[in-house]
């Protein structure tokens, strides 16, 4: 038995889940457009523990969604589940944010990409073949006319999450199938994080930081022209 908390932040779906063994015990996620997770991620925990008849020191790992993704929404998740591995004393585990959002879609044939927004018509994509295999690394990329190809002409390519739609207008090949309404959960989490807490992979927890992709940057404040 392995009781593990699941966090998800990287996008504007916040999202929690404790889990047994892989299983779904206790689940609560929003996703209102906006990024509330500093008001809503810790509320959420402590609502998904007590439905789930769980107490933090039965707690046997923390996992957290470690990105790509939003900068501000990755942090606040890596936060609240670096602090919580460190009080409970258990371990911290990591699960890429792209493979967790790709087992949100099942195939029998073809590929899946999923795709988070990064602005603009830029996406944070990777590709996965039927049995969520990753068969093309991480890229943040510009999606254009020709923007998988390659994949296209081979067969069907299911894109989804939320950098997908803004591709629909622009990718139009025939086989290109969008999957509407998916994002990265911690529902998808639950399998994945008992995986690697079986195989002892985990992350430590002093110097374990987001997987952002791309630097921050901050752009500045233009300045107001005095008024006299």
């Amino acid at each position: 038995m392995a009781i593990i908390l699941n966090i998800e932040t990287s996008t504007k779906n916040c999202s929690v889940s404790i889990a047994d063994s892989g299983k779904i015990i206790a689940f609560k996620e929003l996703n209102n457009g906006n990024y509330s997770h500093a008001e809503v991620l810790h509320p959420f925990i402590e609502n998904i523990l007590k439905e789930g008849n769980v107490s933090k020191s039965e707690i046997n790992a923390i996992a957290v969604s470690k990105g790509p993704g939003s900068y501000t929404g990755l942090r606040i998740g890596v936060s609240a589940a670096k602090g919580l591995s460190f009080a409970l004393n258990v371990p911290l585990i990591s699960i890429d944010t792209l493979t967790s959002l790709s087992f949100a879609a099942s195939i029998d044939c073809g590929v899946i990409v999923p795709m988070l927004d990064a602005r603009r018509m830029e996406v944070y994509a990777a590709v996965f073949d039927k049995q969520h295999k990753k068969i093309r690394e991480i890229k943040a990329e510009i999606i254009v006319e020709t923007s998988f190809s390659d994949e296209l002409d081979r067969g069907k390519v299911y894109f989804l999450g939320d950098g997908a739609h803004k591709c629909k207008e622009i990718i139009t090949h025939k086989n290109a199938i969008f999957i509407d309404d998916k994002f990265p959960s911690s529902k998808e989490m639950a399998i994945l994080s008992y995986d690697k807490y079986k195989k002892g992979d985990i992350e430590n927890v002093a110097y374990f930081e987001p997987f952002y992709l791309k630097n921050f940057i901050v752009i500045p404040e233009k300045k107001k022209k005095p008024t006299f």
